[in-house]
């Protein structure tokens, strides 16, 4: 019999590491997880999400599922990954706005009580912006464990910015076990 698979929400926004989750999706199905996509409108717009649907097994979502449509619900997710997270997107979602879908779920998670890593591709420049320090602040102590981009983004052959995926899969391990522990 094989184990069921645990839920995991993967917000993505629109960052050049969005063009890659192609060789995220298949090491975290390896780990166990069922991942179900939720695109901003622009990530959705940089992305196959048809073949993401597809890699994943599950439904990938951009829009909120309107009242009475067949269309199932997300199952309750037991952890939540934001890779990349956009300077834009960081500061809605510590703001508290759900003007999209992927914003309103972000929002509710908050209240979830599930781990919450967070990878931001921000540029240096913007990092310097007060808003970004006032973001990681309010989103840490809320519990939202935000990886240093420094750390996680490396360049692609083609030149745009990618993520040590590996570091991502390792800090969501950690947060989930350490949720476990708790």
């Amino acid at each position: 019999m094989t184990p069921a698979r645990r839920c995991l929400y993967l917000v993505t926004s629109a960052a050049p590491p969005v063009l890659r989750l192609e060789e995220l999706i298949p090491q975290l199905s390896a780990d166990g997880w069922a991942v179900y996509v939720i695109a901003t409108p622009t990530a959705a717009s940089w992305i196959d999400l048809d073949d993401l649907a597809a890699a994943t097994g599950c439904v990938t979502r951009v829009q909120p599922r309107p009242p009475h449509q067949r269309e199932k619900s997300l199952p309750r997710a037991e952890a939540l990954l934001v890779a990349p997270l956009t300077f834009n997107s960081m500061n809605k979602w510590a703001a508290g706005i759900s003007d999209t879908f992927a914003l309103g779920v972000l929002n509710e998670m908050l209240g979830a009580e599930v781990p919450i890593v967070a990878a931001p591709c921000v540029k240096p420049a913007l990092r310097r912006h007060p808003a970004y320090a006032d973001s990681v602040a309010r989103l840490t102590k809320a519990g939202v464990k935000l990886l240093d981009p420094d750390t996680i983004t490396t360049r692609a052959e083609d030149g745009l910015a990618t993520f040590d995926w590996s570091y991502l899969i390792s800090a969501l391990c950690s947060a989930v076990k350490s949720d476990a522990d708790r």
